[in-house]
């Protein structure tokens, strides 16, 4: 024998008109999404520093062939 997992409307508790609940029911629990259930995970550090230690050398490198160019050192142009 199975039983449906749709409740009957005149079983189910829940609000009355203006917000409240009958006398005896117990009002509906609160959402399950509110909060966190777990600590979340901190993403590492590393391609952050490496992303900027590689744009930091570029940079520099460019700067260098800038440079050496206006020097007279190298002829790029």
């Amino acid at each position: 024998m199975s039983t449906s997992p749709d409740p009957v409307p005149e079983q189910t508790p829940g609000p009355e008109h203006g917000g409240g609940v009958r006398r005896g029911d117990t009002p509906p629990v609160e959402s399950g999404t509110h909060g966190r259930s777990h600590r979340e995970p901190t993403p590492p550090r590393w391609p952050n520093a490496t992303t900027i230690l590689l744009l930091l050398v570029v940079t520099l490198a460019v700067l260098g062939v800038i440079i050496a160019q206006v020097i007279g050192i190298i002829q790029v142009f």
